[in-house]
């Protein structure tokens, strides 16, 4: 891909990111908030911050399921959008929703369970996003940012939870997203799975047998999902032999 289109394909998801805001905007200035405004906008914010952490999630499954490798370029643009939108989505709640109550805020985030998941999955965004930088990724090193990153699963699963306990009985959509979630970690934990016991049959190849046990295969999916440190020995590599006792010379 050049680098004309590039700009032309992070330019259009700009525009779509920020359509939301938009019609948010329109619906304010025509007067078409619904009886509850305050509600309205903070739903709204909080649907388009869980939607676009879905669109930042799908992008390695597109990888895994179809080859197509190109937007995973927009994985940065669309978690910083997310973030955006759930800093926008906390802001209401804070400013015009509790007006500084920090007595309420801090009693309603120990009662209420789909507030303290929430604010946990925007806790967790924080580092993600002060860390997408390259230079964070020099700084950290490659192995260290990919484990810190990956608490956008956790960070999506809370948020799915946050949408389960708030919405009100009657509605589905809330369900639809959770499938969606369970869909898109489902596949990134299948394919895991594959290249591990991929892997497992090269290596059990060169020392000639075909299959694998799959509790052998397991311990490396994990590895692939939550890489060790680097300084930590492999599983299938022995420990070195200790040395017996020897007394002491008298």
């Amino acid at each position: 891909m050049s680098r004309q289109s590039r700009i032309a394909l992070k330019a259009g998801v700009w525009i779509l990111c920020l359509l939301p805001l938009v019609f948010l905007a329109h619906r304010a200035y025509t007067g078409d908030l619904s009886a509850n405004p305050i509600s309205f906008v903070t739903n709204w914010l909080g649907q388009w911050t869980f939607r676009l952490l879905l669109v930042t999630l799908a992008l390695t499954p597109i990888r895994v399921l179809f080859g197509i490798s190109w937007p995973i370029s927009l994985r940065r643009l669309l978690g910083l959008f997310a973030f955006s939108y759930a800093c926008l989505h906390f802001s209401v709640w804070i400013v015009v929703d509790h007006f500084f109550n920090w007595d309420q805020m801090i009693a309603d985030v120990l009662k209420r369970r789909y507030i303290t998941v929430g604010m946990l999955a925007l806790t967790l965004l924080v580092p993600l996003a002060v860390t997408s930088t390259n230079a964070m990724v020099r700084r950290l090193g490659g192995a260290a940012w990919r484990r810190l990153h990956r608490l956008i699963y956790v960070t999506g699963v809370l948020a799915a939870l946050h949408f389960l306990w708030l919405a009100k009985k009657g509605r589905i959509d809330q369900y639809a997203y959770a499938a969606i979630l369970s869909l898109l970690l489902g596949i990134r934990l299948w394919d895991a799975v594959r290249r591990a016991w991929r892997k497992r049959r090269v290596r059990l190849a060169g020392r000639g047998s075909a299959f694998a046990p799959v509790p052998e295969v397991l311990p490396e999916a994990a590895s692939a999902l939550f890489p060790a440190s680097p300084h930590t020995r492999p599983l299938d590599v022995p420990a070195p032999p200790v040395a017996p006792n020897r007394p002491f010379p008298r």
